[in-house]
């Protein structure tokens, strides 16, 4: 089969590799689309991980081969695939931190090599722990007919953004900054929406909050301006309630913590590389901010998010199909990798269509 493999730092090349073979409990699931996520590019780009490898994780596909022992799936059912799943019973799961059981950190499903996701590939193995025994939550999810299988590649985003909307509790009379209107960006701030909450926008591109204003989004910041004196105008002087970046710059930590009033939140959410960051430790003690963060998925919203994303296309108001500026094929992944890397003003979510 065909698979995008990451050969070496900046180095992903398309290349003929073997069909995974699968075991008792497993399924072999053809890809229909798989979505490039920033974590992708990071380890493409920093060489954390060792080659060769296949990575893509926001996939949906068909199952083509079922292991013995499967319950709950046939070949032939539409599916997308969640890559991590918790264990459920350690100190972590008990205390809901679901991204941090040791379990969670394996990841189950694969195209060969070190599994990696594989979604950057024609099929993928999925784990039995994935696939799931039919009586607690796994992570492997049927797809309606009625549900395109790129809007099902956003389930496990979607449940990630969801998380972090999930943990600010955000009320009605609350005003929400969203930093950053990738496609990541745009769907924390829909989220957001939905509680009721004020949602202001910030981004560069003015073609990008066009595409926020097709989610009811009408509240833009142009960010080559003075975002925190937008933020403030738009309070009374006070600030936002809140402030979620939706971008991996630590720079724009500070100007976060700037933006939102005293006893404000500011949710870091595209912050995965370790670094440092320079902000006024007094802002967070006497101005009682606070500076929190929320990684990955959380399986105790699963199943309110795959309804969030089933619905949402049904009724027109979370179609995230729209989001898609970009398809590639599994020949073209470079080109793909080096746009999702260097995003354009047309450009929002990435996908490979193998």
């Amino acid at each position: 089969m065909k698979a995008a493999v990451y050969l070496d730092v900046d180095v992903v090349r398309c290349e003929e590799i073997a069909v995974p073979e699968i075991g008792r409990g497993e399924v072999l699931v053809r890809i229909d689309t798989c979505g490039v996520c920033g974590t992708d590019l990071k380890k493409i780009h920093t060489g954390s991980h060792s080659a060769p490898r296949v990575f893509g994780h926001e996939m949906a596909g068909t199952i083509a081969a079922v292991g013995k022992g499967v319950r709950g799936f046939v070949v032939g059912d539409r599916v997308m695939a969640f890559h991590h799943i918790p264990c459920g019973t350690c100190f972590y799961c008990r205390k809901k931190t679901f991204a941090q059981c040791e379990t969670y950190k394996k990841v189950g499903t694969t195209a060969g090599f070190a599994p990696a996701g594989g979604g950057f590939a024609e099929y993928i193995r999925v784990m039995d722990w994935i696939v799931g025994d039919g009586e607690r939550v796994a992570g492997l999810v049927k797809v309606p007919d009625d549900i395109p299988l790129e809007q099902a590649a956003f389930i496990e985003p979607v449940n990630t953004c969801f998380k972090a909307v999930k943990l600010l509790a955000l009320e009605a009379d609350d005003t929400v900054l969203v930093i950053g209107q990738g496609s990541i960006g745009v769907i924390l701030a829909a989220l957001a929406q939905r509680t009721g909450a004020t949602v202001l926008t910030s981004d560069l591109y003015p073609e990008r909050h066009a595409i926020a204003a097709q989610y009811g989004l009408h509240h833009p910041i142009d960010a080559r301006g003075d975002v925190v004196a937008a933020a403030k105008a738009a309070t009374d002087g006070r600030g936002a309630d809140v402030a979620l970046v939706a971008v991996g710059s630590d720079a724009l930590i500070g100007m976060a913590m700037e933006a939102v009033r005293p006893g404000g939140r500011v949710m870091l959410f595209a912050s995965t590389q370790h670094g440092t960051a320079a902000f006024d430790p007094a802002a967070v003690c006497m101005d009682e901010k606070t500076l929190m963060g929320s990684y990955s998925a959380s399986v105790a919203i699963q199943q309110e998010g795959i309804d969030l994303v089933f619905e949402g296309y049904r009724d027109g108001t979370l179609d995230l199909t729209k989001l898609i500026s970009h398809r590639f094929g599994l020949q073209e992944c470079a080109e793909a990798i080096e746009l999702a890397s260097n995003p354009k003003p047309d450009s929002m979510k990435i996908v490979l269509k193998p």
